[in-house]
């Protein structure tokens, strides 16, 4: 049928109530929509199959992932432009879904739909993409499912990190003194300023919990001369990590272990680092997560952790995790709001000092890590699959943009397990962390 272009351009425009944004190019290279913008590529029938049996952002990102959906242009521009249509719609829960049951309601929407059925070929729902996370039934984060997401999204192999991350293989927003600095300067300068909040001296005890390759517990042992101890759930970090402290001579002060926050007991820390762990423990188990963190803590002692946040939503029952996220990137996750941490940390027992939000940092260092994806593709590509680079791309570059729009945030909070007394340790003057 000629001009698949153009009819699927109307069909969007009629449901979506709007002008669409970018380009349509289909599979029979027809071409329809504004001049000069990004285009959407669909380059196999498929990929309107895979729309029709999942409406939302779960169909699109099957296709995305599949490659049967593509963006010619500026990858940012092509996501902003959507973003108000598919992503950050709020008319209803599942609002994508709730559009299109009321679009199907009109006579003429629902002749266009008969189209749609026509243009996409057999009526068989395609196949997942083999990327897409396969989970076992029953409760969240226990330890065994808790493992399982950790490995699905950190498991990808360590050759394919380290082209993304760069050097320092820190996965966590950076820390950018100045526009103008190098990634791998931004990350030293946020392990160093995390390190200094922390108040660290020689002798004294680290927790990181989430570890990842060991850029945190490397940097305080080599820089503060503390013994420190890396929890992970990930065995590709593990391994990774004790190599690079075996060959920094650090293997003495520096201990790695595959080992969940709730199994570990040989307490007390003088400090302990939580570096973008929070984001995966979960809404229910965040209350235990900052009490075992507390308890794990000598009177006196610091944490300061390192979370992504999102905006407050008017029913926070009715909060959902983004379906890409979920399915693709960070299985179980969830993001939220600073003030909730801020008032669970409380309720364990900390006494919250300072709270910095550096969402900003957090566009700049994702830019960098897709930048640094882009340059490498090819290899990418070689070491996972074109699918996982595909997802990698498209949910940092998505994120990016979110960090930049305000749609989610990062923030640092220090806190400290104040004793008795009431002595904090912490400086007179505000963020002069040496006490």
């Amino acid at each position: 049928m000629a001009d698949a272009a153009g009819r699927l351009t109307k069909l969007a425009e009629e449901v979506l109530g709007a002008p669409l944004p970018v380009r349509i190019r289909a599979w029979d290279r027809s071409e329809s929509g504004p001049p000069g913008a990004p285009t959407l590529v669909i380059r196999r029938r498929r990929a309107l199959r895979r729309m029709m049996f999942r409406p939302g952002e779960l169909g699109l990102a099957r296709a995305w992932v599949a490659g049967d959906l593509d963006i010619d242009g500026d990858l940012y521009e092509a996501l902003d432009r959507l973003a108000g249509l598919i992503w950050e719609r709020d008319d209803a829960p599942r609002p994508q879904r709730a559009a299109v049951v009321r679009a199907l309601a009109r006579p003429e929407i629902r002749a266009a739909a008969r189209e749609l059925l026509t243009l996409a070929g057999a009526p068989v729902p395609p196949a997942p993409p083999a990327e897409e996370v396969r989970r076992r039934r029953g409760p969240l984060h226990t330890l065994r499912r808790d493992k399982e997401a950790i490995s699905h999204h950190y498991d990808v192999g360590n050759d394919f990190y380290a082209l993304v991350l760069g050097p320092s293989m820190v996965y966590s927003c950076a820390y950018w003194e100045s526009p103008g600095a190098t990634l791998e300067d931004a990350q030293r300068d946020k392990l160093d300023l995390i390190c200094r909040k922390l108040g660290l001296q020689k002798g004294r005890r680290l927790l990181d919990v989430g570890c990842g390759w060991g850029s945190m517990v490397l940097h305080a042992a080599r820089e503060y001369g503390v013994r420190a101890v890396g929890i992970t759930l990930s065995e590709e970090q593990a391994t990774f990590a004790r190599k690079r402290i075996a060959e920094a001579g650090l293997a003495d002060r520096v201990e790695i272990r595959v080992q969940d926050y709730r199994e570990i007991h040989d307490e007390p820390f003088d400090a302990i680092s939580s570096v973008g762990m929070a984001e995966h423990v979960g809404r229910t188990q965040y209350g235990e997560y900052a009490a075992a963190l507390y308890r794990l803590l000598k009177p006196g002692g610091r944490l300061l952790n390192h979370q992504i946040a999102r905006r407050p939503v008017a029913d926070e029952e009715a909060y959902h995790v983004d379906e890409f996220i979920d399915r693709y990137v960070f299985p179980d996750g969830e993001l939220a709001p600073v003030g909730r941490t801020v008032g669970q940390l409380e309720e364990a027992g900390f006494e919250v000092r300072d709270v910095e939000a550096i969402r900003e940092h957090y566009a700049l260092t994702l830019r960098s890590w897709v930048a640094n994806l882009e340059r490498h593709w090819d290899e990418a590509a070689r070491l996972t699959s074109t699918g996982r680079a595909r997802v990698w791309r498209l949910y940092m570059a998505a994120s990016a943009l979110s960090f930049e729009r305000n749609r989610i945030g990062v923030n640092q909070v220090l806190a400290v397990r104040t004793p008795e007394s009431g002595e904090s340790g912490l400086p007179l003057r505000g963020r002069d962390w040496t006490g």
